[in-house]
């Protein structure tokens, strides 16, 4: 079958590979649709920490927001997975962990990352393995568009929960990509106030096509009040002036990542009784992300941008734009192009 593999920093190309035979306990997964994300860049340029940190190396096989269909099932799987539409957990816990056990596989120190961590293999590709407990089915409603932001999806909403919002409460979110415009969807389908900061009039302005009540750059950021602030962003100076612009008594929700460390006074978190909350890792947040778009209360799709073939991934990680592509921040790609 056909996969995207990344060879070396800056280097990537598309490669015949055997296709993946479903061990005790997984499935085989036909890829309809996958995302390309900062993560996936980061890959890339050989920035990714976990290069560094040996969890990952080259050559590796990205992609970790997906949706396919069950086209095999291994020993011990219901048969009844077979030509199931899904997506699935990207966070694979060891199962017998103390952290796992609880529920917190996310975390699990011996976890994988598929396409990200531990050298499983992701999903732009025209099939994956998948444990079958790690599988989330799709109802109708949600197309194919929308299986493969349920990923991102559950990131935003675990971080809207984390912020602990509701009707009539206000919020910032900072960062105008991927994951600042699902939280600010999220948070509006929740009855509450949403502002966005970002650093370009396009993508503030597109933000405003989704509902939110203002898209301010730093220096229009007016004086309100925000019960909370949830960064988005990858910008080292942002998450202490998170800090500085919620309420006393709120809270800030870390999701978005530096590349380099970014500090903050925990003077002025503790005398703010702020409550901080990192967040990592969609599992948590699947189920009800796939219910929310079902139901319609949120609808991603307005985000993507463009779907390509796997021969354009390699254009779109180095930072070229679709030819006609629209004015969201999200690449798709089809492996079947």
């Amino acid at each position: 079958m056909r996969a995207f593999v990344i060879t070396g920093p800056n280097e990537s190309e598309v490669r015949q590979v055997a296709p993946p035979a479903a061990e005790p306990g997984q499935v085989v997964v036909d890829i309809e649709r996958a995302g390309v994300c900062g993560t996936d860049v980061e890959f890339y340029t050989g920035e990714m920490a976990y290069l560094r940190q040996g969890h990952a190396r080259f050559p590796i096989r990205i992609g970790h927001e997906w949706c396919g269909t069950v086209a095999a099932a291994g020993p011990g799987v219901d048969p009844a997975w077979v030509g199931r539409r899904v997506t699935g957990d990207t966070m694979l816990g060891c199962g017998h962990c103390r952290r796992c056990l609880a529920g917190r596989q996310n975390v699990c120190a011996d976890r994988f990352e598929i396409g990200i961590r531990g050298g499983w293999p992701g999903a732009l590709a025209e099939q994956l393995v998948v444990p079958a407990a790690a599988l989330h089915p799709l109802p109708d409603a949600v197309d194919a568009a929308m299986g493969a932001l349920v990923e991102p999806g559950g990131n935003a909403l675990r971080s809207v929960q984390a912020a602990a919002l509701g009707p009539g409460d206000r919020v910032l979110v900072l960062g105008p990509g991927t994951i600042g415009l699902l939280v600010a969807q999220f948070a509006l389908a929740a009855g509450v106030e949403v502002h966005v900061m970002g650093l370009s009039a396009t993508s503030l302005e597109f933000a405003r096509t989704l509902g939110v009540h203002g898209g301010w750059t730093a220096g229009q950021l007016p004086q309100l009040s925000f019960d909370a602030v949830i960064d988005c962003s990858d910008a080292p100076g942002l998450p202490a002036l998170a800090l500085d612009l919620v309420e006393p008594g709120g809270r800030v929700v870390y999701i978005g990542l530096a590349g380099q460390p970014s500090l903050i006074d925990t003077r002025a978190l503790v005398l703010a009784d702020v409550t901080a909350v990192g967040i990592l890792g969609a599992s948590a947040g699947l189920a009800g992300t796939i219910e929310r778009y079902a139901s319609g209360s949120v609808d991603p799709r307005p985000l993507v941008c463009a779907t390509v073939g796997l021969d354009q991934v390699g254009a779109v990680l180095a930072g070229r734009r679709p030819d006609g592509a629209g004015p969201g921040p999200k690449v798709h790609v089809d492996p079947r192009a």
